[in-house]
């Protein structure tokens, strides 16, 4: 079966009606029907209803009714994005038929935009943690060597996009949840600054940390499905109501006028050998695409009281009642929060504002920032399975260098940058200001053209 072709690359054909939604679909789920027993990328598969959106985007389009790049594509949802009348499980027993009355906003989005829903991507229950090992579903596997993990918590979403399976995925981010996966599985994963996409109708893990946003296998796609879910929502206490840009149209100003900083300290510490030849590489690239690079120096938080308080809280009825629908390293994790006092929550809460506006200051001479997106390419499950005190330590390991930018509340995307010598990709990590997904998109953009890792 051929690889799919891109949002982009689809569009203009829809529009003319040279293609066609229904056949589109159909390919999507019999990629599903072959490769998903395989990969384990989907709890619910969302065939019947994503036929029927795909036979309404058809007549649509045939009366000219063209609802824009995105009307009449497949795409798929993590499994803790709720989907009216269809469960929404978060890969959990606890949620296993939950089934929501109401779409989450960015859903209500996408449907607007005339996407095809076709089903829910497993995921790390409850989106704690960055391998989905730990699933009432069972784990997912790497797309590019089923032995190894597709990464997490989003790492269905990645699999499923990476594998064909769908053109695009809607994933959650608190720790580095879209843009670990993506990495490890060699899709785009971007996570857009804290507050751009609505997070209402989504299942939290931490309310402070949460961002919501797409996984897609190209730079293009991922700027057409942000442009679709980016928005103020006024019913989101934590949505915020500044405008969005017209990000595809961005990707046509290049790089050649950005300034570039290499954070090394902390981000470039510790690389698996195959990784910081990749990315050295990549920086090469990425010296001839824009105007400036220089070193520069951050001081990075370290503090997961915030975290694991919010955490606890969000689940502490349900830990009370019924603690056995959890996975036991799921409940585990989850009670690293209980214990924390009022005060301590209120302070790290504090200065987790004080390290946003403090993040401010990072672009004062730089307009980018450049760093690995995880230090390693991802694990075997084997070696993760035969000593279970391995399986969180590795997780952090793979979340370092991503888990600060949730911190800041930044923008940053993950991009293919190559690949080891036994074929796991590797990702290079971009970052920019508050409400800057353009320029990164940009940068991202330019060094995709350049290599062309994303379509390999």
């Amino acid at each position: 079966m051929p690889e799919p072709e891109t949002i982009l690359e689809l569009a203009a054909g829809l529009r003319r009606k040279e293609v066609s939604p229904l056949a589109l679909t159909r390919a999507c789920l019999d990629r599903i029907e072959k490769l998903n027993p395989a990969l384990n990328a989907f709890i619910t598969v969302m065939a019947e209803s994503a036929l029927v959106e795909a036979q309404a985007a058809e007549i649509e389009i045939s009366r000219g009714e063209w609802r824009g790049p995105l009307h009449g594509i497949p795409i798929a949802l993590k499994d803790l994005i709720d989907t009216a009348g269809t469960r929404t499980t978060a890969a959990s027993e606890l949620y296993q038929n939950r089934v929501p009355a109401e779409d989450a906003e960015l859903v209500r989005r996408l449907r607007q935009a005339g996407a095809v829903i076709l089903g829910k991507n497993n995921l790390h229950e409850f989106a704690y943690g960055g391998s989905s090992l730990v699933s009432f579903f069972g784990d997912v596997h790497n797309p590019r060597n089923a032995a190894h993990i597709a990464g997490g918590s989003s790492g269905g979403s990645a699999a499923a996009v990476a594998a064909g399976l769908c053109y695009a995925a809607v994933g959650t981010d608190t720790a580095g949840s879209i843009r670990e996966p993506a990495a490890l599985c060699g899709c785009v994963g971007i996570k857009p600054t804290y507050g751009r996409v609505s997070a209402r109708g989504v299942i939290p893990l931490s309310w402070s940390l949460d961002h919501g946003g797409p996984l897609t296998r190209t730079v293009g796609d991922a700027a057409v499905v942000l442009e679709a879910i980016a928005g103020y929502d006024a019913r989101d206490i934590h949505s915020a109501d500044v405008p969005a840009a017209d990000y595809v149209s961005a990707l046509r100003q290049g790089a050649k006028t950005l300034r570039l900083g290499i954070p090394r300290a902390y981000f470039y510490d510790d690389l698996d050998d195959e990784v910081g030849a990749a990315v050295a590489e990549a920086l090469g690239v990425i010296k001839t695409l824009v105007a400036e690079t220089r070193e520069v120096r951050l001081e990075i938080p370290t503090d997961r009281v915030v975290q694991n308080a919010e955490s606890y809280a969000i689940h502490a009825e349900n830990i009370a009642r019924t603690p056995k629908l959890y996975q036991p390293e799921t409940l585990r994790r989850l009670r690293f929060g209980e214990n924390i006092s009022t005060v301590q929550y209120i302070q790290s809460r504090h200065e987790l504002d004080r390290e946003r506006r403090r993040a401010h200051d990072f672009f004062a001479e730089v307009d980018l920032l450049v760093t690995p997106t995880t230090p390693i390419p991802a694990p075997a499950i084997a070696d993760l399975r035969k000593d279970p005190e391995a399986l969180r330590p590795a997780e952090l390991v793979l979340l370092r260098n991503t888990r600060p930018f949730n911190v800041w509340a930044l923008p940053a995307i993950s991009v293919p940058c190559g690949f080891t010598r036994g074929g796991l990709p590797i990702g290079l990590q971009i970052a920019g200001p508050r409400w800057r997904e353009d320029l990164v998109l940009r940068l991202a953009h330019a060094y995709e053209q350049a290599v062309n890792f994303s379509a390999k």
